[in-house]
Order: C-alpha cells, then sequence, then structure tokens
C-alpha cells in the first residue's frame, strides 16, 4: 500500500493535470484519502450555505456524499434522457482526472434526479415546477468504502494558478474535516410535532381508486398504480440528515437518498427498487411489486393470486423491453421474499450483459416500469394525470449516477419524501389489478406512508394530548 500522498504530491499531480489538459477551459477532478467515518456526517461539516447537497447511502461502510455546483443542467420537456446524456459526455470529456489510486465509489460522478413526467402540468396549487431532469457534477464528492475514505474536489481549470489553487483548497478542506468534532458518532434525537389529519388523504384518494378499480376490472387497463399524497405541518423545519441516520437503522437493505436544491428544499427516502445498475457490462436490475407487512412473513404475498399477477406483470414487461434492445435477460423463474424494515415484497432480480446501449438509453426504455405506472403504458400514465389531483415531481422516478468509466446506477425514488421548511409532503401508490379490493388497497397504501411517518419520531397534536390525558389519569 502506497503512503497517503503529502502537499507537495497534490500539486504536482495538479500542474501535471494543468499540462494534460483537454480544452482551454477544462475541468480538474482531484481526489486524496481521509481519515473520517461516515460521508453523512461530513455533509454537517461543510457549512456552505444554501448550497446542494446529495446523499447516497447504500450498504454499511458503503456511501458517498456530495456538496456544492461544479457543473449542472436543469431543463423540462422531452429528449431529457438524451440531454443529460450529451452533457455527461461532454463534462467527462473535458475532466482531468488527476487521481489514479482509488476505489469505484470514489470515481468522479454526475448526480442525477429525473422527474416522474417529463413535462409539469399547468395546476393551480403548483408552486415548484420539478425539473425534467437534474444533472449535477458537484464541487465537493466524500465518499467510503469500507474502512477507506476519500476526499474529491471538482473545479474549473482555465489557467494554471487555478490548478494550484484547487489542491490548496482540497488540502484546507481536508484539514477542516479531520478538525471537526462533528465527525464523530451521535447518537442523533429527532422530536417534532405536526398538524395533519389522518383520514384527508383516504377521503381524497377514495373515489380515484375505485374509479382505478372499475378501470382494471373492465379491462381497460391491465395495471394502474395510482399514488396518494399525504401533507404534514411540522411546527420546525425538517432535518432530513437527522431522518437519514434514522432511515439508515430501520430501512437497511434500501438505499437511502438526498437530493437537497438548497436548505429550505429537500427530496428524500429509502429506495428499495432499483431500475438498473451498469457495471462495466454487467446490467442488474430489481422487478419489485407486491407489499404486505413483514408480520404476516410474507405468506400472504407468496400465496395471492393477485399481488403474484401484480408482479408477474412487471417482471414480463421488463424483460420483454430489454429484450427489444437486443438484450437476453436472465430472471428467477419464482419471486423471493425481500424485507425493508417493516415491509415484504416479491422481488425478482434480472440480469443481462450490455453490450452497446447507455444507461440513459436503457432508462428512458425502462421509466416508468409497470411497478409504479401501469400497463399498457401510455393508457396508464394518460389515466394518471386525470386522477392524481398533484404532480408527482420527482416521486417514482429515477435517482441516481454515473462516473467517469460510465457505470452508473438508477434507483426509483420511492418511500419518499419533499420537505420545504417545516411542510412534509409523503407520496405512495398501490398497483391495482384485477382482484384488488379497495380496503386493501388502502391498508396498503397506509402501511406505505407509515415507512417515513414512523421514522420522523413525532406525535401529532392530538397524539400529544390523548398521551398527556392518560399520563393525567
Amino acid at each position: 500500500m502506497t503512503a497517503d500522498p503529502s502537499f507537495s504530491d497534490i500539486l504536482h499531480a495538479s500542474s501535471q493535470a494543468w499540462c494534460k489538459k483537454k480544452c482551454d477551459e477544462g475541468v480538474l477532478s482531484i481526489a486524496l484519502p481521509i481519515a473520517m467515518e461516515d460521508p453523512l456526517e461530513a455533509l454537517r461539516c461543510i457549512d456552505e450555505q444554501n448550497q446542494f447537497r446529495f446523499l447516497w447511502d447504500e450498504k454499511p461502510l458503503q456511501s458517498f456524499a456530495a456538496l456544492g455546483l461544479c457543473q449542472q443542467l436543469e431543463l423540462a420537456g422531452p429528449k431529457r434522457f438524451e440531454l443529460a446524456q450529451r452533457f455527461s459526455e461532454a463534462t467527462f470529456g473535458r475532466m482531468t482526472n488527476a487521481t489514479i489510486e482509488t476505489q469505484a465509489i470514489d470515481r468522479p460522478k454526475i448526480l442525477l434526479a429525473f422527474s416522474f413526467f417529463e413535462q409539469a402540468l399547468d395546476r393551480q396549487d403548483t408552486q415548484t415546477i420539478t425539473p425534467a431532469v437534474q444533472a449535477v457534477l458537484p464541487k465537493w464528492q466524500i465518499s467510503q468504502q469500507g474502512s477507506r475514505a476519500w476526499l474529491r474536489l471538482n473545479g474549473i481549470m482555465a489557467h494554471q494558478a487555478d490548478a494550484r489553487d484547487l489542491a490548496e483548497k482540497l488540502w484546507i478542506m481536508r484539514d477542516h474535516l479531520l478538525k471537526s468534532k462533528s465527525l464523530k458518532k451521535t447518537n442523533l434525537i429527532y422530536q417534532n410535532k405536526y398538524q395533519t389529519t389522518a383520514g384527508n388523504w383516504q377521503a381524497q384518494y377514495k373515489p380515484s381508486l375505485l374509479r382505478g378499480i372499475e378501470l382494471v376490472n373492465n379491462r381497460e387497463l391491465h395495471k394502474l398504480v395510482l399514488a396518494v399524497r399525504q401533507s404534514i405541518e411540522l411546527e420546525q423545519p425538517l432535518d432530513p440528515l437527522t431522518l437519514l441516520h434514522r432511515l439508515r437503522k430501520e430501512q437497511q437493505g434500501s438505499c437511502r437518498f438526498l437530493w437537497e436544491r438548497n436548505r429550505n428544499e429537500a427530496f428524500f427516502g429509502a429506495s428499495p427498487e432499483r431500475l438498473l445498475k451498469l457495471k462495466g457490462n454487467q446490467l442488474s436490475i430489481d422487478a419489485l411489486a407486491g407489499t404486505a407487512s413483514w408480520k404476516d412473513e410474507g405468506i400472504v404475498l407468496m400465496k395471492s393470486k393477485k399481488d403474484r399477477l401484480e408482479h408477474e406483470l412487471v417482471v414480463n414487461a421488463i424483460t420483454e423491453q430489454l429484450a427489444q434492445e437486443g438484450l437476453n435477460p436472465q430472471r428467477t423463474s419464482q419471486p423471493r421474499l425481500a424485507k425493508y424494515g417493516n415491509l415484504v415484497h416479491l422481488h425478482t432480480p434480472i440480469r443481462a450483459t450490455n453490450k452497446h446501449q447507455s444507461p440513459f438509453h436503457l432508462a428512458s426504455k425502462l421509466h416508468p416500469t409497470p411497478a409504479v405506472a401501469g400497463l399498457p403504458r401510455k393508457d396508464a400514465m394518460d389515466w394518471l394525470r386525470t386522477l392524481e389531483p398533484f404532480e408527482r415531481g420527482n416521486y417514482a422516478a429515477p435517482i441516481g449516477w454515473i462516473d467517469n468509466t460510465l457505470d452508473a446506477e438508477l434507483r426509483v425514488a420511492i418511500r419518499c419524501g419533499t420537505s420545504k421548511g417545516s411542510r412534509l409532503k409523503l407520496t405512495a401508490g398501490a398497483g391495482l389489478v384485477q382482484g384488488s379490493i379497495a380496503e386493501k388497497e388502502l391498508e396498503e397504501i397506509s402501511l406505505k406512508l407509515a415507512v417515513l411517518a414512523d421514522q420522523l419520531a413525532v406525535k401529532s397534536s392530538d397524539q400529544e394530548k390523548v398521551s398527556n390525558n392518560k399520563e393525567i389519569t
């Protein structure tokens, strides 16, 4: 194992990068190892107010965080996957990576967040329009793999002095993180209160739910995944980093994520569903459909004709789409049970060897899967526009990253919420097929909404009153 680089080594690498730059104004990407514990905690230490923040927390001791903007793309409308690919190719094409000896997790990455629909409707209650695609080359990237960690800085290099300046900034940030006491593990406790009426979403959802069941029973649709949104008014702004700490403990197996455009607006969650992962030429996809409480130990799911039908529709649609792209997908003959927190799902892993398709092209063909939209896709999407009285935004859309070797991973953004100030919105959906029963679907939605709500460690004002009365009596 080679010794950790000195400041002179970093300066030399930066100078060499200047000599090898690919254009007049290129991007320098440089990293060095750092002795630290947790990328999530590092986000607290780099206090650049109102800056973009990102977290990808997939496994214990395997995660990365990012902060700040080096290059970015935001747009609405069609061809968003194609334009995101062009942005990535152009950005990586202008980049000089001055660091060789790192792990795959520390490679320079472009971070990606898509909206569910490529174009938002003009709704009266829509205050913020979610871009169809957001692509970010972050300024700072902090990665962890096992017992090793790295700090990476991406910056514009237009003059030779820029290379030295970036090397100095990287070294200063390293010292700041090492000296920060916040990097020590803390037992964070989050307490909040909120006001919401639990039955509101059910009253608003049920007419659309009954219409959706009618559509599948009449065979106008094979499947429809109808979502509901629950609004919660907190007494104080939500700290998403503290919530992600809790999700890490309670949602093991899921990928915890954060996309925070600024300190007042955050999108976060714990997704169990992989839209695609491309490592070299190996493509991995998760088909996930059918949900029950874990206390049922999955027996209900494995024996349920309705849930098995819903799941098989998803698996078949994904494998058929891959076959149309010239791939030879392989799947297990039977689904397995996958547990995420208090929920269990039917899960079928799908694998294929990818010879030539870009991850963006594959994502454009796979999104949205029947697990979050329905079948036939176009008809289901049209009905979602009619029956859902809100914009989905990033809900159930791809979120993830691509690195400079074109390895990539995109998750389906479910089990998620958005916060803006003290307003929190949770979104969840249920898959409707023939045999769906309204009461059962309402139960499933309640289970999914509870995944995040339970992690908030909050009590509604009414619950607190009841609790206080019990203590008095």
